[in-house]
């Protein structure tokens, strides 16, 4: 058996590789691809597009849409749910950025910032 190209394998373990046309990403979804449209118009996720236009979309991507589909189900509607997903990636990035700077030893939000000599 001929060794697997490394590439290959590198994009199969990339969350951002765009894996899953529209419509095997609705069938996983459970939902339409007008719905994945709708997620695209508002600005949650931006699939990408295949050599012949057609949406592509990763891991990732599928998990922000099945978030959104969580709240669209309780009876959010889709424009908030986007920005309610959007928020809460938001927060998620912060809180890591911030302990990774807890981490490093980077100032704490509870420590003064040092003062300039002759300034106050």
């Amino acid at each position: 058996m001929p060794p697997r190209s490394t590439r290959l394998v590198d994009s199969l373990d990339d969350d951002d590789y765009p894996a899953y046309t529209m419509g095997r990403a609705a069938e996983m979804l459970g939902t339409t691809p007008a719905f994945l449209r709708a997620l695209g118009e508002h600005r949650l996720i931006a699939p990408l597009r295949s050599e012949g236009g057609h949406r592509r979309y990763s891991r990732y991507q599928l998990r922000v849409a099945a978030r959104a589909r969580e709240l669209v189900d309780q009876g959010t509607p889709i424009e908030a749910a986007c920005r309610i997903v959007i928020l809460e990636d938001q927060l998620e990035e912060a809180q890591r950025i911030n302990e990774e700077l807890r981490t490093r030893g980077g100032p704490q939000p509870d420590t003064p910032a040092p003062q300039t000599p002759g300034k106050s």
